[in-house]
């Protein structure tokens, strides 16, 4: 928990609602510009350029069926223009298409932790002023019941998880039956998890004395810096498993790397790189990357880079009792003052990872489209290590969502700022982990 101790009245907990609103109605315009908007259009010039493509391809049906004579070298070209013309059209709908959903998505799962841990706080009886003692900064804390609470939702949510998928693909026009028991079951289970995690937020943010570990080899450290760098050693051991399930099943395909170096003679499985990198192997009409579609890749990768700077910039902020706002007009009018610039610089976080799930996810659709799947061997490893960093990535921002309303609440300082600093820790593993798995995945 939290350094330092605050009175804070469960009233203030009413501008998480507030902002869960306002998340909610900026998503739901997202969709409706990018996806409904721009998508839509999109999607019509998509529609042309088939139309176009099935022309040609009808033209020559008849051409050789009525025994007619033409230019080969001429329909080829004509095909070759038609088909590209009609897969970039295709990923262009899919960009648009997915960004809106994404953010859509996104911001209704910000709104809901938002909302729902914002409400369950501000309905609570306000505690005893008495209860916030200045006394000792390390003290026996009392104990909290967040954790049954999340361990409790979490398991009726996974209960109810496969009925949950088969509802939300019904929804999205899939021939699937919805099976709403299990839907029921898995949203109370997420909404007593949000609960347990507001519940947990609410302790922080009213703050407890920090904790010390007692036992060797951590005795004298903070229980929670020695508890994260356990957590990180145990993420290490799942991240390393990824890498090493792909390398051991790198060494025994054909691709195109192995072709050059010639261990083999024909390449027999694609990789994602493959259909990312310009020069990827081909195969099936597959394998041809170029710069922009590597693209987000790459500006995913300076994206969790500058987050990390960004955060190390709101601790420091946070701990730094000689702060004052810079000299250059606009970095003043955007971090005016020491709250509110800490609270700026987690929000630019937030930012920068919210752009990292859009266009991982806009790439994802992209390989899904060209035919790189979870059905193949390459296919599910490159799925599962990317969408387990993923994961731990959105996981970081809903952390960093209740940061941003601590800072802009109660406030960070020298005394309670370790809090970013053990959040810290794990922000820039997520970062060192993409780092591994972007040149391992994306370019060799």
């Amino acid at each position: 928990m939290s350094g330092s101790l605050h009175d804070v009245k469960n009233s203030v907990w009413m501008k998480t609602v507030m902002i869960s609103v306002g998340l909610l109605f900026a998503g739901i315009a997202a969709y409706a510009v990018l996806a409904q908007g721009i998508g839509t259009v999109k999607h019509h010039e998509w529609e042309d350029a088939h139309d176009v493509l099935e022309e040609i391809e009808a033209d020559w049906n008849t051409a050789n069926e009525s025994g007619l004579t033409f230019d080969n070298d001429a329909f080829d070209a004509a095909w070759e223009k038609a088909h590209h013309d009609d897969v970039d059209a295709h990923l262009s709908y899919l960009t648009w298409s997915t960004a809106g959903k994404t953010i859509m998505v996104m911001f209704i799962v910000y709104a809901a932790f938002y909302g729902v841990a914002g409400f369950f706080n501000s309905i609570q009886p306000d505690g005893d002023d008495d209860e916030h003692h200045h006394g000792d900064d390390h003290e026996e804390h009392h104990g909290s019941a967040s954790p049954i609470l999340m361990a409790g939702g979490i398991l009726l949510f996974m209960m109810g998880f496969p009925g949950f998928v088969v509802t939300c693909k019904s929804w999205l026009g899939l021939d699937y039956d919805p099976d709403m028991s299990g839907f029921m079951l898995s949203a109370i289970g997420m909404i007593i998890t949000i609960m347990g995690i507001g519940n947990w937020w609410n302790e922080d943010l009213k703050g407890f004395p920090e904790q010390i570990a007692t036992s060797k080899p951590f005795e004298g450290q903070d229980i929670r810096k020695a508890g994260m760098w356990i957590f990180l050693i145990s993420e290490t051991m799942v991240f390393a498993s990824f890498f090493s399930s792909y390398l051991r099943m790198r060494t025994g395909w054909c691709t195109q790397w192995a072709v050059n170096d010639g261990k083999c003679d024909a390449v027999d499985t694609l990789t994602a790189s493959d259909y990312l990198r310009p020069g990827g192997a081909e195969l099936g009409g597959a394998g041809n990357g170029d710069f922009w579609t590597l693209l987000p890749g790459g500006i995913n990768t300076f994206a969790l880079i500058i987050s990390s700077y960004t955060i190390v910039l709101a601790l420091k902020v946070a701990k730094d009792v000689d702060w004052e706002p810079s000299k250059n007009a606009l970095m003043a009018r955007l971090f005016p003052t020491r709250q509110k610039a800490v609270r700026n610089y987690l929000l630019i976080t937030v930012a920068l990872g919210s752009l990292f799930i859009v266009l991982k996810l806009i790439e994802w659709s992209h390989l899904i489209a060209e035919g790189f799947t979870i059905d193949s061997q390459a296919g599910s490893i490159f799925f599962v290590a990317t969408g387990a960093h993923g994961l731990h990535v959105f996981i970081g921002l809903l952390i960093m969502l209740f940061m941003i309303f601590k800072a802009d609440t109660v406030g960070y300082d020298e005394e309670n700022g370790q809090g970013i600093e053990y959040f810290g820790l794990y922000w820039h593993f997520v970062d060192l982990a993409w780092v591994a798995i972007f040149p391992a995945f994306y370019l060799y």
